[in-house]
């Protein structure tokens, strides 16, 4: 009976630590002069549990159930106020910070509760915050913060296992990053240069407070981007003493630190590998990647006036192949023949410093982001001769960026101003032939160019009508020393107008103008042919989009939104290929380069559609997150005529929705749905002919027919179980996910090989010319169950 006994007294003293109750510390204060707010009441949300803060605006709550909470803030005066979602457990006391801000209204007319759903002066619509427990929890994501973001309403979410950024029709080189207003050029491991994509996220969970993403109404002081802007925040370190934590996920081993440093002082740090290679060399992958990545933080509050926050994040990427795979299928001959060996590395360092006054505050931010990626390939993988080479290519983008805002809020008005300048770098060296319709082009050219950005912003914002009315204008000018078409600042004047209005404590109306800009990606900055810069030569321009977004939104309580919007967009100046006839907005979504080639900036498009989002959360644990949105996109084709793009999926349905059960569990699921997407069938004649063949090894497609064809739709169902246990000494939590669950088989393009003789050789025609193709159907989709661990002491 002992080993019984042994068993019951385990699970006894598992229950009574489940059965202790946790506790959170904060302070609350103003957000314009950080100064505290005594004698503020907090209440943890959905209960009636609470404190008082004390003159220094600190406050303690004891008696919480340990999990994922907010704490709401209510003071004469002030407008109601809820802070971001936090984790609080028996092991660990956290610390939040609740910001408030000074109330207009001279006679409560209608009363709005504080929610979590946010909205901003500046940007009242297309802008949604997502919570830890939704990063945390998300059903088929595994805690990767890229894969989180496909969940997000107007986002495209696709079949392949890449984390491409695809905003409401835009391309995926059209959005940008922050972290605690850094700004951060890559989120991805083995990245797209000059795109955004990748097939893991190099930001780890562990550090996420949450994120603010913005799918229209950027504010002024983000510039840019033409579809999205994503603000990561990060949580600060424990104040108390020293805490650990590690993980063991679907891919990586992650270890995290985080504590004081001195009594103003707090830091946290992370540090993840990839255990990938090893996994698919056992299963026999044609490919074998590698990543590493660290993160840290580290925030001092000098005194009540001043504080200083440094940021970092930093990667480490091999792309290798794996050769040794006896008698490989089709597909892995298809893979092994094109795809190169890679090596990237990058990390952004940042500073961040806060002056508070009176009735404003400054906020200078200094960083510095370093990208280097190189790649190689032999014709068949055959390095015994360097006459095989087909690719070599090394790469480099340095950026050193000054930024400084002043934000004030003076009778009623809120200002925001700043300007930006920034030293950028881009080093490229490549050496690559490339088949096109009328021949071979040598593509062999070393790039050593220096930028000098700059940018001034400004943006007000009002609420009048005892504050029914919201009105805010903003606009930003952005410039840069390429070239005559790019050195006026007011060539690239971006303005842009909000506006809410409440109808009722529930209704309210929201809309937004805006023009914004994006300076063209580096690869193609840098091109170069003839010793030239090829593009500087076209009178290459920022592209530019109009943004016309317009909505209504219903909250019935304060855990639950409906809302529905509509959509324009209208861009301008995109780079179109000389080479291949398209428009580069059709490109990205791939690993490799994208830019690198002569254009000009004559392609139009458009994106336009609507979007339908529900949320709701229950006090007995129950989140419900719906988003669904119709969009087309399209742009021109080399005749000029509007046709779908590479990203016109039409329909976007995300359902994802979690239960918090009793004892620490929690289930939940994600069913996705994508409209099929168009593509472009092969030029199987250029394909065939060994000149164009052996310089990529892979088909070529015919630009002729772009996006003629269109894939079946797409979808899929992930399920995921937690467990937490919540320690006195111990958080320990376990999960299964497992991401498509009833093995949904997406269509892909056709993989084309050569076909083999008896003896191994290439079978040709037409005097050894051309080869011999074969087309093989080609589905993706398997059932992918994984195991998690998380510990914490």
């Amino acid at each position: 009976m002992k080993p019984f006994k042994l068993v019951f007294l385990v699970l006894l003293a598992v229950n009574l630590a489940n059965a202790q109750q946790a506790s959170i510390k904060g302070r609350v204060f103003n957000q314009q002069n950080n100064e505290p707010l005594p004698f503020v009441n907090v209440v943890v949300s959905g209960t009636n549990i609470g404190a008082t803060t004390d003159v220094d605006g600190n406050f303690q709550i004891m008696g919480i159930q340990p999990g994922f909470i907010r704490v709401e803030a209510s003071f004469v005066g002030f407008k109601k106020a809820i802070s971001s979602e936090v984790e609080v457990s028996i092991s660990k006391t956290p610390f939040i910070e609740i910001p408030m801000e000074k109330s207009l209204k001279e006679i409560e007319e209608i009363i709005v509760q504080a929610s979590p759903f946010r909205k901003t002066e500046e940007s009242p619509l297309s802008l949604k915050t997502i919570g830890i427990s939704e990063i945390e929890n998300s059903p088929g994501a595994n805690r990767d913060i890229s894969k989180v973001i496909q969940s997000f309403p107007g986002v495209l979410s696709s079949p392949s296992f890449r984390s491409d950024i695809i905003i409401r029709g835009g391309g995926p080189s059209e959005s940008k990053f922050y972290l605690d207003g850094v700004e951060v050029p890559f989120i991805n491991h083995f990245a797209t240069q000059g795109a955004s994509g990748g097939p893991v996220g190099i930001i780890n969970a562990d550090l996420l407070r949450e994120v603010n993403y913005y799918s229209g109404a950027f504010p002024a002081n983000r510039g840019n981007a033409l579809s999205g802007v994503f603000e990561f925040s990060q949580v600060d370190g424990n104040k108390e003493r020293l805490k650990f934590k590690t993980s063991l996920g679907a891919s990586e081993v992650t270890a995290t630190l985080d504590g004081p440093l001195s009594e103003k002082t707090t830091f946290t740090v992370s540090a993840r590998r990839s255990y990938l290679q090893f996994l698919f060399s056992l299963i026999e992958l044609p490919f074998l990647p590698t990543f590493n990545d660290m993160q840290f933080k580290v925030r001092s509050r000098i005194d009540k006036k001043n504080e200083l926050t440094f940021v970092g994040l930093g990667a480490i990427d091999l792309f290798d192949l794996n050769l040794d795979i006896d008698s490989p299928d089709d597909q892995q001959k298809y893979i092994l023949s094109q795809i190169p060996v890679n090596e990237q590395w990058s990390y952004t360092l940042g500073a961040v410093y806060k002056h508070f006054r009176d009735n404003s505050y400054q906020t200078v931010v200094v960083s510095r982001s370093h990208l280097n990626n190189s790649s190689y390939k032999y014709f068949d993988n055959d390095d015994s001769s360097e006459e095989n080479k087909i690719l070599d290519y090394d790469s480099e983008e340095i950026e050193t960026k000054f930024r400084f805002e002043n934000s004030t809020r003076l009778d009623g008005f809120k200002l925001n101003a700043g300007f930006n300048i920034d030293l950028a770098t881009y080093k490229n060296t490549t050496m690559q032939k490339r088949y096109f319709g009328d021949g071979v082009l040598n593509v062999n050219y070393s790039t050593d160019l220096g930028l000098v950005k700059w940018g001034a912003f400004i943006q007000t914002s009002k609420n009048i009508f005892n504050e029914r009315l919201i009105l805010s204008a903003g606009a930003r000018v952005d410039a840069n020393n390429y070239s005559s078409s790019m050195n006026n600042l007011f060539k690239q004047f971006s303005p842009r107008v909000s506006a809410s209005y409440l109808l009722t404590d529930k209704w309210s109306l929201n809309a937004n103008l805006g023009k914004y800009y994006q300076l063209p990606s580096y690869t193609t900055l840098g091109y170069r042919e003839n010793g030239e810069l090829a593009n500087k030569n076209n009178g290459l321009k920022y592209i530019s989009v109009r943004h016309v977004v317009g909505g209504v939104e219903f909250r019935p309580s304060q855990m639950m939104q409906f809302s529905v919007e509509g959509f324009s967009k209208k861009y301008g100046n995109y780079p179109f290929s000389v080479k291949d006839k398209i428009s580069l907005a059709n490109k990205g979504a791939d690993f490799g380069v994208v830019g690198d080639e002569e254009v000009l900036s004559v392609s139009e498009g458009r994106a336009f559609g609507a979007e339908f989002i529900a949320r709701m959360s229950t006090a007995k644990g129950f989140n419900l997150n719906m988003s669904y949105t119709w969009v087309r996109s399209e742009f021109e084709d080399a005749f000029g005529k509007l046709i779908p793009s590479s990203w016109d999926s039409k329909h976007l349905l995300v359902l994802t929705t979690t239960k918090t059960m009793k004892k620490g569990w929690l289930v939940g699921a994600r069913w996705r749905f994508a409209g099929g997407l168009p593509y472009t069938p092969y030029d199987m004649g250029r394909s065939s002919l060994v000149e164009a063949w052996n310089l990529t090894g892979s088909p070529y497609f015919d630009f002729t027919q772009l996006n003629q064809e269109r894939f079946g739709a797409f979808h899929q169902l992930d399920v995921r179980i937690d467990k937490a246990y919540y320690l006195k000494k111990l958080t320990a939590k376990f999960y299964i996910d497992i991401q498509n669950f009833y093995n949904f088989q997406s269509q892909d393009q056709d993989i084309i090989v050569r076909e083999e003789g008896s003896n191994g050789d290439f079978l040709t025609t037409n005097n050894g010319q051309e080869y011999v193709l074969r087309r093989v159907a080609n589905t993706s989709g398997t059932v992918l169950p994984t195991i998690g661990i998380i510990l914490e002491f």
